[in-house]
């Protein structure tokens, strides 16, 4: 839970920022106020769970500032901090939607528990907004996208046969297992260089647009748009009704759709066809070759209908999934060495090198594997040569690898190379803004230092900085801050300094509050320490 604190008295209000164990509690200070101005700015900014507010401040009084917040809607829990024992100042209170009226001076544990049982309350609050109907409803809306997602993962093989029954019924579809399916790779051709309405950039508008017409234009098909790749349409047909003349209705529909799209966009689509129908686990292989026969395009030009054939005496196929090559470009951006590893293993898997019978065949996949990297190392600005260290030579000459498994080996100590490189880019990062976080509390140490308030000045939020520095340092900002002023102002005291002097030099303006931190860090006055 977030607090966001508005108290005018400067003293008191610093006092509730660090005299109280809120972080025990699980309670993150993101903002202190000293007028209703700059409380407003914070909230509008901050968005706080809870606000511990004083009526009586500059500006915008704290009254106002409650009905501001209760007119915006939003789920803060306010308690105030009065001076003034006045019915009609709790009855505004009260109206204002306010949680807890609490007078002046009132102790730091009644303060704490008027906080926490507001948070208590709060999590009640969510809990009932987010409850079972709440939860459906959104389920219910977010359907499509959960259909989607299974289709997915279906057609890229990432179910069991368990998990097609299960997960299918999980998002309403039937998908009956003694049925046929045939599938259709869909998508627009490359824009013509003479085309001035879309550019190369808008293909993924184009893309969206050709989904949304094979949805209106094939109903009897799903239609799956599969990130990173092509359109995938999936027709269910009778276990018993003729393969051939499910084949045969299926291209007729994808010739009808792609006229339909150029009529509609004004360019041109392609679509490839598996060969035949087959069974719910089948449908991965089937998707491999609507995919297949989609790339041949390049072949027979664009605005073309394409069947799956078999080529006599094929090479091993190289990769050709979109998907796991962006998968293991996120792993390698953020450095998640298990996942890129994993991901590779993957694409070695579909590659077929490992049934390759010719030198010709293994170097081609070499090469696949060498631009990939390539191209996602040039694409975030990473040293190739240097992240393939000796391995580099091999990408130039594979044939000096003695066999197929050593190429292997190769292939993952690059991408774990790449990742832990990018781990350590990371680490540097962090130990940067730790060391500029450090830096700022010995430059400043005259000064009322808060955590929300150098974030700011880094601009982070004060949630990730408070989580990186107690990672990097082993303790919390707010005892660093403290620890760092009580040692400066011993040394000070045991250097001859006066009271009042070592308190200025640590950023205490009360000699009476400084007196009492001091003491409660050392066990000792100021006094006993000064020789």
């Amino acid at each position: 839970m977030n607090l966001l604190i508005v108290e005018d008295e400067i003293r008191l209000c610093y006092s509730l920022v660090n005299n109280l164990p809120w972080e025990q509690h699980g309670i993150e200070i993101v903002g202190m106020a000293h007028n209703g101005l700059d409380a407003l700015e914070l909230i509008e900014r901050k968005k706080p769970d809870l606000l511990l507010l004083d009526i009586q401040i500059p500006g915008v009084d704290g009254l106002t500032v409650a009905k501001k917040v209760q007119e915006q809607g939003t789920m803060t829990k306010t308690i105030i901090l009065s001076g003034h024992d006045n019915f009609t100042y709790a009855q505004k209170a009260l109206e204002f939607g306010v949680y807890k009226y609490l007078l002046k001076p009132a102790g730091d544990a009644d303060i704490m528990e008027a906080v926490l049982n507001a948070a208590e309350q709060l999590r009640r609050e969510l809990e009932l907004k987010h409850s079972q109907d709440v939860l459906q409803e959104k389920w219910r809306h977010n359907l499509p996208n959960l259909q989607n997602n299974f289709f997915v993962n279906w057609l890229n093989g990432k179910f069991v046969e368990w998990e097609i029954t299960q997960r299918s019924l999980d998002v309403q579809l039937e998908l009956e297992r003694e049925a046929r399916y045939a599938v259709v790779a869909v998508d627009m051709d490359p824009v013509p260089e003479q085309e001035t309405r879309f550019s190369s950039q808008d293909m993924p508008v184009l893309q969206f647009a050709l989904g949304g017409i094979a949805k209106e234009a094939m109903p009897g098909f799903w239609v799956c748009s599969d990130p990173g790749g092509p359109t995938a349409l999936i027709f269910k047909a009778a276990f018993d009704k003729d393969a051939d003349a499910v084949m045969l209705q299926v291209n007729t529909d994808v010739a009808r759709l792609l006229s339909t799209v150029k009529e509609c966009l004004k360019l041109t689509a392609s679509g490839g066809i598996c060969r035949t129908t087959g069974s719910r686990e089948e449908v991965p292989e089937l998707y491999r070759q609507a995919v297949r026969a989609l790339q041949n395009r390049i072949v027979y030009g664009g605005n073309i209908a394409i069947p799956f054939r078999e080529e006599p005496g094929n090479k091993p196929v190289l990769p050709a999934d979109a998907n796991l090559e962006k998968t293991l470009e996120i792993a390698l951006q953020t450095g998640d060495e298990a996942k890129a590893a994993e991901t590779l293993e993957q694409l070695w898997a579909m590659s077929g090198i490992m049934t390759a019978e010719s030198v010709d065949d293994v170097q081609e996949n070499v090469m696949f594997f060498g631009a990939l990297l390539i191209r996602i190392m040039q694409k975030q600005g990473w040293p190739f040569k240097e992240l393939t260290g000796d391995d580099f030579a091999h990408f130039l000459n594979p044939q000096a690898l003695g066999h197929k498994e050593q190429i292997h080996a190769m292939l993952i100590r690059v991408v774990r190379r790449a990742a832990i490189y990018v781990q350590k880019q990371r680490m540097s990062v962090s130990h940067q803004i730790v060391k500029q976080l450090l830096g700022i509390v010995e430059e400043e140490m005259d000064q009322e230092i808060s955590l929300h308030q150098v974030a700011d000045r880094l601009y982070v939020n004060s949630s990730y900085l408070s989580r990186l520095f107690k990672q990097e340092t082993g303790k919390s900002f707010s005892a660093y801050v403290i620890e760092r002023k009580m040692e400066r102002a011993k040394a000070a005291l045991l250097d001859g300094a006066k009271i009042s002097e070592a308190a200025s030099m640590v950023g205490y303006h009360d000699g009476s509050y400084f007196t009492r931190v001091f003491r409660k860090y050392w066990g000792m006055t100021p006094g006993e320490v000064r020789p």
